[in-house]
């Protein structure tokens, strides 16, 4: 500590290396001008911390910061991940932080203070693989877009041209990607919705169509069957406008929202939504987006043609939290946006790395957030 004063500590934590070396494995945050410093929570892997070996020693130093980097040894103590874990909320561990070299000058010497260890908890990190392997099931819903920026399908240049040839930007993205995702649905049954489209006899705008028409049962069996219900639509429905995509967001989420009640990890929902990027709801879109970040559900959007799609990068938070017209942020980042363009010629892998590029780790970031181990695990 500074003469007359107060000391800026921070913690180091040491495991013993290969050589007998001792090994920096975490360094706290600096608590600054105090002598009864708190520190924050922290989260370190068992293996990095001691080998997994909960026995082995491992030694904290406590310094006193100096910004020219010559920080001031105050103490520091051995001890083991077993006697730290001793330590609960209601009996905290008492540690002393011993100077050697003041111990041996001084005769009276008792600490250079005291470490308290409230509480130390070895929590299990599950993976992905874990939740689903323990029986978590994705429920994938893909959602196309037919609204009339995607051009008359009786037209060549369309995206959704009606090809005698069989195929078209809307088909080849809805196969490639269709084959991907199918491998993760459990039942490979898909509800699979169409939006921004006039439907017969009435010729009203629906945002949220069945695109088998049957909307008791809008599943389609695998890909071939979206495949079919896609084809056998197209001449029956008439491009419109506008492209709200949160209607269909919303739909999904209430599926989602439902799952919540179940308290187990048993279901995650994936909106998959093929589109050519035009967006006229982006408020209500990102408000649909930010309430969706708080459930069990991803959306995945495909972005096919060659139009601007920096409304869906805007609407993948990578580089930013995306924030709701209301303020409120988005508490995840659930959307994943991959431009088809992009992944024409490639291996059927590559596009596979694009399109779940992100969904693990969101998986895993909601059910670890709400506190669910996967159904079927071993406790830690």
């Amino acid at each position: 500590q500074d003469l007359f004063g107060k000391s800026d500590p921070f913690l180091e934590f040491y495991k013993p290396g290969d050589d007998g070396k001792w090994m920096l494995v975490h360094r706290t945050e600096v608590i600054k001008y105090t002598l009864d410093p708190v520190w924050k929570p922290f989260t370190v892997p068992l293996v990095s911390l001691c080998d997994g070996d909960m026995e082995k020693l491992i030694k904290v130093v406590c310094y006193d910061y100096d910004s020219d980097g010559g920080h001031d040894f105050i103490g520091e103590f051995q001890t083991s991940v077993a006697r730290l874990c001793e330590a609960q909320d209601a009996s905290p561990l008492e540690l002393e932080c011993i100077n050697p070299k003041k111990q041996k000058k001084k005769k009276n010497y008792k600490n250079s203070g005291i470490i308290i260890v409230k509480s130390c908890k070895i929590t299990r990190d599950f993976s992905f693989l874990d939740y689903i392997l323990g029986g978590c099931q994705l429920m994938f819903t893909v959602g196309i877009d037919f609204t009339a920026s995607n051009g008359n399908p009786q037209e060549p240049s369309s995206l959704h041209y009606i090809n005698p040839l069989g195929t078209n930007e809307y088909l080849s993205a809805i196969w490639a990607v269709g084959q991907i995702i199918q491998d993760y649905d459990s039942d490979k049954m898909f509800p699979a919705l169409g939006f921004g489209a006039q439907l017969p006899p009435d010729w009203k705008v629906s945002h949220e169509f069945a695109i088998n028409f049957n909307p008791r049962n809008p599943f389609c069996s695998g890909v071939e069957g979206i495949v079919q219900a896609y084809s056998a639509c197209l001449p029956h429905i008439r491009f419109y406008g506008p492209t709200n995509f949160s209607p269909i967001i919303n739909h999904v989420a209430r599926f989602a929202a439902q799952a919540t009640q179940q308290e187990t990890a048993s279901q995650y929902f994936i909106l998959l939504i093929i589109t050519d990027g035009v967006i006229s709801d982006m408020d209500e879109t990102r408000h649909a987006v930010v309430q969706a970040s708080k459930l069990p559900m991803s959306i995945i959007i495909v972005g096919v043609g060659n139009a601007d799609f920096a409304a869906m990068e805007f609407l993948d938070g990578d580089s930013r939290v995306l924030h709701s017209y209301t303020g409120e942020e988005a508490v995840r980042d659930i959307v994943q946006f991959v431009p088809f363009r992009n992944f024409r010629n490639v291996p059927k892998e590559t596009l596979a790395k694009a399109v779940l590029a992100e969904l693990p780790q969101q998986v895993v970031q909601y059910f670890k957030h709400q506190n669910l181990p996967p159904i079927n695990s071993e406790p830690a």
